[in-house]
């Protein structure tokens, strides 16, 4: 049985109170909450671990080595990679797709050539190709999903063309919660001889991952976002794929050989993984990815269904306001508009509420445009999300509407 209560349990900041009252924090997008162990684990590499790994024999050195090299193992079987040499460590998802973009795609990529997005995609996962196309002369091309938020199979194979080399998707949007069918989306995208990079930022916090069914090329996530610490996250990409691409940056531990007259370079996945790692923070990104395999990866579906399903209904009672976009199959995100109220003027009324959201763009300013806004708010769903964390979202809105409406 899942036992939100508990799980809450976890998370010393959803046990903070404000202003003597309980936070409701829908703002998991954004960023996720962080649970005791990941933090315990963290502070326990600092305070009896601690060194640079792969650059030492003596006792702290080869610790820390064993539990960074293990973390990646850890990350390796939460999205069944066949193997854990082609997962990279990063900064986040964002260097992840600027990795493959300045390696793969510079090497790969001519005038001709196309790139195809959603028209979903968060700016990580198109400013990087926009730039690509400036270098290479490749085209970037866009295509729509319905009106509704959808993605639609025909639109998508009207931009698939014989000039299409890679296919950039999201797996799961964070502006309107529609949940992409990347399984699809990749075998068609083979059948026509292009790549597949997923971004699964969105995806990886509500869904069971398998890159071998999936079979895409490259994917990418944050650990930020699964529970884990920033400052880290992570490239796959298949072992032969990543074999091919040259380095991203340069400098320690990403060499073979060095002499003033030429380097030869280590092989993957560390020739990507130039100077000093995040060491401590892939600790804490493997620590939380064991937590979320410890609650279940099933079972947090199955609650977060649960929570979408009574947030929709929660949202769609609050006189004047909009859902943006309402897909078929969504995930736990909610972008909205409240009458005429600014989502600056909303926000402010709801953090007197102690209700956390996110306002804005969300990165991903094309998609909210192409949904007539310019600004919107957003609450999101995690793991630990509880109806009272909806409720309170609720009566805070009926507050603003009512607010706003007599004003």
């Amino acid at each position: 049985m899942y036992d939100v209560e508990q799980i809450r349990g976890d998370f010393p900041l959803l046990a903070q109170m404000v202003n003597n009252k309980k936070v409701a924090y829908l703002d998991t997008a954004a960023s996720a909450q962080k649970p005791a162990c990941v933090l315990d684990k963290m502070s326990e590499i600092y305070r009896s671990a601690y060194a640079n790994p792969h650059r030492g024999t003596y006792y702290f050195a080869e610790k820390i080595t064993a539990e960074y090299e293990n973390a990646r193992k850890i990350v390796q079987e939460f999205i069944n990679a066949a193997d854990s040499r082609e997962i990279v460590f990063t900064r986040n998802a964002t260097e992840a797709i600027n990795l493959v973009a300045a390696t793969w795609g510079i090497k790969n990529l001519h005038a001709g050539d196309e790139i195809l997005i959603s028209e979903a995609e968060h700016h990580a996962n198109l400013v990087p190709w926009q730039h690509i196309c400036e270098i290479t002369g490749a085209r970037l091309v866009v295509f729509k999903v319905t009106d509704e938020g959808d993605f639609a199979a025909e639109l998508f194979k009207q931009k698939l063309s014989a000039k299409t080399k890679l296919v950039a998707v999201t797996a799961m949007s964070n502006v309107l919660g529609t949940i992409f069918p990347i399984e699809k989306i990749v075998s068609a995208a083979h059948q026509n001889g292009a790549k597949v990079l997923i971004d699964a930022c969105q995806f990886a916090v509500h869904h069971r991952i398998d890159v071998k069914k999936i079979d895409c090329d490259f994917l990418a996530f944050s650990a930020h976002k699964t529970y884990g610490p920033t400052g880290v996250g992570i490239l796959y990409a298949k072992a032969q794929i990543l074999e091919s691409m040259p380095p991203y940056q340069f400098g320690g531990d990403m060499v073979d050989n060095v002499t003033y007259e030429k380097t030869t370079f280590a092989e993957i996945p560390a020739r990507f993984e130039a100077g000093t790692p995040a060491s401590v923070q892939a600790i804490g990104m493997g620590e939380a990815l064991l937590y979320m395999q410890k609650i279940g990866l099933d079972n947090i579906l199955h609650h977060e269904l649960e929570m979408t399903e009574y947030m929709e209904e929660a949202l769609n009672s609050v006189p004047h306001l909009r859902i943006i976009g309402q897909p078929q199959n969504r995930g736990g995100v909610f972008s909205f508009a409240v009458g005429k109220i600014h989502p600056q003027d909303l926000a402010f009324v709801l953090n007197k509420e102690n209700v956390a959201i996110r306002i804005g763009h969300h990165c991903a300013q094309p998609i909210v445009n192409r949904m007539g806004y310019t600004s919107v708010a957003r609450a999101s769903l995690g793991l630990y999300t509880n109806k009272e964390d909806i409720n309170s979202l609720y009566e805070a809105l009926l507050k603003a509407e009512k607010f706003f409406r007599e004003e």
